[in-house]
């Protein structure tokens, strides 16, 4: 009969620490490093299982974080990201037992980079137009997507909304907001995959009491950050986020 709660010491040694960095990076500050919760995780157990575990400390995360920025959102650009994540989390159910997870995640770490690469070799200009809304809905697609595989959704969106250049605080209230509805639609298909199990499920209440402490520790700093900092710290997040992601890519093949 299989235990009602993970055990391992050294499952909590990694998934401790990834619940309090993925608390921080739902506030905004660090935007991206959330993206290696499910990478230090599969440590420990296999990237469904995390993903699985994640689903409650995820949906409580999400609401302290709209709860702190629930004044600093741009509805419209909300409106807009919706539909596109929503379609990316479709895509995801279906293809979920076709495709290996870690594979997906690489694939996403590889798309990270180079959108750094290209921020650095060609900066943007003060008066540089945004991207079209064309890549717009292909980059939310792909965040539906990847946020649905491996919780990775933060880094392809972040590629579209950078450029947009929104202050602190909205940037983060708009992200927190598209997550909520992305995350909170994930729930009956991973039901459906047969993932939210007891086990998950219980090991998940344990990890449960740190995600505030990851949010509040993140909120604090996002609302005294300077914007250029933050930015440089969205940076950091994406580029050791896109890191991670193809080293365990490439550590499987």
């Amino acid at each position: 009969m299989a235990l009602s709660l993970i055990t391992d010491p050294f499952f909590y040694a990694v998934a401790v620490p990834a619940v309090l960095l993925l608390g921080v990076s739902k506030s905004g500050f660090g935007a991206g490093f959330g993206s290696l919760a499910v990478p230090m995780m599969a440590l420990a157990v296999t990237v469904p299982q995390a993903a699985a575990i994640l689903m409650p400390v995820l949906l409580l995360m999400d609401l302290l974080g709209m709860a702190a920025f629930r004044k600093n959102v741009d509805r419209r650009l909300l409106m807009f990201l919706l539909p596109f994540g929503l379609a990316g989390i479709v895509i995801g159910a279906l293809l979920f037992k076709v495709l290996d997870a870690r594979l997906v995640a690489g694939i996403v770490g590889v798309f990270t980079l180079l959108f750094l690469a290209q921020r650095l070799v060609f900066p943007p200009k003060p008066d540089s137009a945004p991207p079209p809304k064309w890549v717009g809905a292909l980059l939310t697609v792909t965040s539906g997507f990847t946020s649905f595989i491996a919780h990775a959704g933060g880094p392809p969106l972040n590629a579209y909304v950078i450029p947009l250049r929104l202050s602190p605080l909205l940037f983060t209230g708009t992200l927190a907001f598209f997550f909520f509805f992305v995350n909170l639609a994930k729930w009956i298909p991973y039901a459906w995959l047969g993932l939210l199990d007891v086990r998950n499920m219980t090991t998940s209440l344990a990890l449960l009491p740190f995600a505030p402490i990851g949010v509040w520790v993140g909120v604090r700093i996002a609302h005294r950050i300077k914007p250029q900092l933050f930015y440089r710290m969205v940076y950091t997040g994406m580029f050791l986020t896109g890191s991670k992601l193809v080293w365990d890519a490439l550590a499987i093949t």
